[in-house]
């Protein structure tokens, strides 16, 4: 006889059952229709109850135990048109920030770059270009090298690189791609406030182009902007209606940076970001959710708690885009610590 797992709806005290760990192979009970309600009540519960019911999602459909270590490198660094005010790289604030801009790295770099995340133990390499959108041409052809040479290491390859055409998205895809990121930030109601060079429906059409293109989405946001609880819900509601659900959702924390307009916030809450993440993985149950940029400010317990709650990726190395990171030896000790094992790369194709 199977046991069953009762995922409790904030809304009417209902359950919905599950099949649990008897049949691995069936499919979850996933959902499409959140409301806005749901979602704010599944935030607004008692941490400890919300934390139970993320992990009890988590040990049914991530039994493994199976940390993934994603790497993350700048592969065109700055003079970014868009004006997003959490971001280093706009050119908007290059004057404030002094960050320098940079060219296109050579193929044969990120390749190295990505030979040496892999020896590290990351399976997976993330590359990001400081572009409002592709343009087709050179730069575009290089990215592709980069995509096909990441995925003869063995490694899964994501990129972020802007707004795409459907022609381009289709490329990235006979590339090989395995992931394209593409956050939507925060919700579509507060998104005025943080982004006014592209609009929330640009992101959506891009995902959507991705998803045809049958490369998986990597979609997440950023809490500590200065939004509110019910913003965090839309969020959420958003990446969760997606049908199919984003396959990876990275859960970020603001990094002010000094000369961007958000600059002077306050730290965000660790049991904030532990909240974002298991109401992440109860919404999402077989998504990766990443516990992604401000993991640098955290605790060893508060990092540990987002374990806990769901998160099952880190990005690992010294440096995110253009922040630095927490140190490779410390997270594998950590991972070590929690009883985790590190996701190993693929075999060469």
């Amino acid at each position: 006889m199977s046991e069953t797992l009762k995922i409790t709806n904030p809304i009417n005290g209902k359950a919905r059952q599950a099949e649990s760990a008897g049949e691995p192979d069936r499919a979850p009970e996933t959902r499409h229709d959140w409301t806005s309600e749901e979602v704010l009540d599944l935030l607004s519960q008692p941490l400890l109850d919300l934390v139970d019911q993320a992990r009890a999602v988590h040990r049914r459909y991530h039994s493994d135990g199976a940390m993934q270590l994603a790497s993350l490198l700048s592969i065109k660094t700055g003079a970014c048109p868009e004006d997003c005010k959490y971001c280093a790289q706009s050119a908007h604030y290059a004057k404030t920030t002094g960050l320098k801009r940079e060219t296109l790295l050579d193929v044969d770099d990120v390749l190295e770059n990505a030979k040496r995340a892999k020896d590290a133990g990351a399976s997976r390499f993330c590359m990001g270009a400081a572009w409002r959108e592709v343009k087709d041409g050179q730069a575009f052809d290089s990215v592709l090298a980069m995509v096909k040479g990441v995925r003869a290491l063995g490694m899964e390859a994501c990129v972020t690189l802007g707004m795409l055409t459907q022609a381009q998205a289709d490329r990235l895809g006979e590339a090989g791609l395995t992931a394209y990121n593409h956050n939507l930030d925060t919700s579509p109601e507060f998104y005025g406030e943080i982004v006014t060079t592209r609009t929330y429906q640009d992101r959506l059409e891009t995902l959507a182009r991705v998803r045809k293109a049958g490369i998986q989405v990597c979609c997440g946001g950023i809490i500590g902007m200065g939004e509110t609880v019910p913003d965090r819900a839309r969020l959420l509601q958003t990446l969760a209606n997606l049908n199919p659900h984003p396959e990876s959702v990275p859960i970020n924390a603001l990094v002010a940076v000094a000369g961007t307009p958000l600059a002077d916030r306050p730290p965000v809450d660790a049991l904030e970001l532990v909240r974002m993440v298991a109401a992440a993985r109860i919404m999402m149950p077989l998504s990766r959710v990443r516990l992604s940029a401000g993991r640098r400010e955290l605790s060893k317990e508060a990092q540990i708690l987002c374990f806990l709650a769901g998160a099952n990726s880190i990005f690992y190395g010294d440096k995110l885009l253009t922040a630095a990171n927490n140190d490779a030896a410390d997270d594998l000790a950590l991972i070590a610590e929690a009883g985790l094992s590190v996701e190993p790369p693929c075999p060469k194709p």
